[in-house]
């Protein structure tokens, strides 16, 4: 999202006005007159705001704070994002004047638990709802303190989106090893369509895809295991093999692909000028709205040499709420929300992502699909999940390396020694 510059770039979104509800009282019961009795006086709107940097969700956010108040008919909600790439400056301003908006939607891990550690965020331990999230999920949320300051809402899942239709007309099946995947691209490309919607002009595409395509050759969580405890790091053999992955497949990309933006690539893709691409759920409805007629699916990322197919996610952000609100409480209630299946499947449909409640189904079948393979066979976004600090952080610092490599300036070896480089400067093992 997308963003995915995910991290330190952009932390988040907000209306910095201050917070809207800063005049507005916090009456959530009827006043009682001078005999106790419950006063016939209108009760008074309480205003919040939510400030977010995902601009391309308001108006589902909008069909999904209506829903909530047919039951807080005294509660009006105001999404109100800031344009990704101004978020962060925006929102820190606002939160160290002590302001900001009520509702706070977090960048997911380092980024969103700095805010946390700053003191700018209410904890939220007390809410009872958060009981049915794991550990994992909750970790892009819970600060240094060890305590949680934002709900994850939904998963964002990498995987690969393929045209039905092309894989019909060209007898492909379904690729269920990376021998499959490579002979359909060989396929596609034999019959004058590209094989990969790809390009390098953002950097985040490339850790994207590296993110998705690598661990079937580093060895998924086992690897991600072992490098967080210091048992390897990213000189060993299995990562290299990665990045070398990474080189080999520039012969399935478009024309000019080192020009390719990701509006480039999702026009590649929509208009069938390409057979797959490696890319986000949150796609899905963006490509559905452009091209209804388009018929796609997706496939989980197929192992070389007999391993797992995987797709790879991560907390797609959290809203926490801003110490500095004047209506807590009510924010609260709204955060309680979040935690329910009503709210997880109200997400599902309107966001079209896998929701961060277990047992929520989509109405939309590949939405379904997408989330059954997040809780079954996922491996975590590595750079974002235990790499996206350091300054550049050591995402940024691969993206740059594998955007000189495709250029031609640096070797696969070059790129494994500066994202090794950057890890050294800031990144200790866990327990060490």
């Amino acid at each position: 999202m997308k963003h995915v510059s995910l991290v330190l770039a952009a932390i988040l979104a907000a209306s910095l006005a201050g917070c809207s509800s800063s005049n507005t009282p916090a009456a959530t019961t009827a006043p009682k007159d001078n005999k106790g009795e419950a006063s016939t006086q209108p009760q008074q709107k309480v205003k919040l705001t939510m400030g977010s940097w995902r601009t391309e969700d308001k108006d589902a956010y909008e069909k999904i704070i209506k829903e909530y108040q047919k039951k807080n008919p005294n509660v009006e909600i105001e999404f109100k994002p800031t344009k990704n790439t101004e978020y962060n400056t925006v929102l820190n301003t606002a939160l160290q004047t002590g302001s900001g908006p009520d509702i706070i939607q977090l960048r997911p891990y380092a980024a969103g638990i700095a805010l946390a550690d700053a003191g700018y965020l209410e904890p939220l331990d007390s809410v009872k709802g958060l009981s049915v999230m794991s550990k994992d999920t909750l970790a892009a949320a819970t600060g240094k303190d060890g305590k949680i300051y934002g709900v994850p809402t939904v998963f964002s899942s990498t995987q690969i989106f393929y045209n039905k239709k092309l894989f019909k007309k060209f007898n492909i099946e379904e690729p269920k090893t990376w021998d499959d995947l490579i002979k359909a691209a060989d396929t596609l490309k034999q019959n004058k369509v590209t094989p990969f919607a790809f390009g390098s002009k953002e950097g985040w595409i490339l850790s994207l895809t590296h993110g998705a395509l690598g661990p079937g050759f580093y060895g998924a969580n086992d690897f991600v295991s072992k490098i967080t405890s210091g048992q390897t790091n990213f000189k060993d053999k299995a990562f290299v093999d990665s990045i070398q992955m990474m080189q080999g497949l520039t012969k399935y990309f478009p024309d000019n692909y080192v020009g390719i933006s990701m509006d480039d690539m999702r026009n590649l893709f929509v208009t069938e000028q390409a057979g797959m691409m490696v890319m986000g759920d949150w796609e899905l409805a963006v490509m559905k709205k452009m091209n209804p007629a388009l018929e796609m699916d997706v496939f989980p990322v197929p192992a070389p040499a007999g391993g797992k197919a995987t797709v790879t996610t991560w907390v797609d952000g959290s809203f926490s709420v801003n110490k500095a609100s004047k209506n807590k409480a009510e924010a609260m209630k709204f955060i309680e929300f979040m935690t329910t299946k009503d709210f997880g499947q109200l997400v599902a449909n309107e966001l079209m992502k896998p929701s961060t409640i277990p047992g929520v189904e989509a109405a939309d079948p590949i939405v379904t699909k997408i989330s059954k393979f997040a809780n079954s066979i996922s491996t975590p976004y590595m750079f974002v999940v235990h790499f996206s600090s350091g300054n550049p952080t050591t995402k940024v610092t691969l993206e740059t390396a594998l955007q000189g490599m495709y250029l031609n300036k640096q070797t696969p070896q070059d790129v494994v020694e500066e994202v090794q480089k950057s890890a050294d400067t800031w990144f200790k093992p866990a327990g060490k």
